[in-house]
């Protein structure tokens, strides 16, 4: 089991169904982690027109040839220290669902994603926790120009930096977000995960889920 170190940190607000976490793991955690997936090729390629525009690793392949980064996932010290932050007990998604454990890769001009929830497919509360890997412009000095916004309860919106090894966790059923396009010779990793607290499902809810997998992630996903 890994040891993360995360028993004594005092949990941050989740004031609005989200907070961000500066070095949230270890560094030397967070380095191997970066080093597994930064190397890893295997990646679907997704172009939705005026929506979203970006490659994807799926969980299907990341338990396969990545494990370090499956083993945070399941760690139950993590989900722990998650369940503190919403106040409720958290468990993973399914290995049916790709978008469980996934890497979002922005690394050509134009990568985005328009403003979407991350619809619940699940009877439970439905969280995203989003970790920053790699984020730089063309001559690696600052952030990429793509940002993390946040629609505001009331009006207005917000930004949330993404520096490596910040996480950003919210309902994200309820968090309206959206990331700005990437400019030439820049690039944008995420680790992405979803927890849930009741992983069961409907019918119609996991038909559903499937046909987002399957926009995602290919014809593969029906079959998960």
């Amino acid at each position: 089991m890994l040891d993360l170190d995360l028993d004594m940190r005092t949990p941050p607000s989740f004031g609005d169904r989200l907070c961000s976490i500066p070095d949230a793991l270890p560094a030397d955690l967070f380095a191997s982690l970066r080093e597994d997936i930064l190397k890893l090729t295997e990646r679907d390629r997704t172009c939705i027109p005026t929506h979203k525009k970006g490659a994807t690793i799926g969980y299907d392949v990341l338990r396969n040839i990545a494990p370090r980064v499956t083993a945070i996932y399941h760690n139950p010290d993590y989900q722990n220290y998650l369940s503190r932050i919403v106040d409720v007990p958290l468990c993973p998604t399914p290995f049916s669902d790709n978008s469980s454990l996934s890497v979002l890769l922005y690394d050509r001009p134009g990568d985005h994603i328009g403003w979407h929830f991350d619809h619940n497919f699940y009877r439970g509360r439905h969280f995203t926790v989003l970790i920053g890997i790699e984020n730089t412009n063309h001559d690696g000095t600052a952030l990429s120009a793509a940002r993390l916004l946040v629609k505001k309860r009331g009006g207005g919106q917000i930004e949330l930096q993404t520096p490596p090894n910040t996480l950003i966790l919210f309902e994200g059923a309820k968090i309206l977000h959206k990331v700005t396009p990437l400019l030439e010779n820049e690039r944008r990793v995420m680790l992405s995960m979803t927890y849930c607290t009741d992983p069961t499902n409907s019918r119609v809810q996991e038909v559903a889920r499937k046909i987002k997998d399957t926009a995602f992630f290919g014809v593969r996903a029906l079959w998960n």
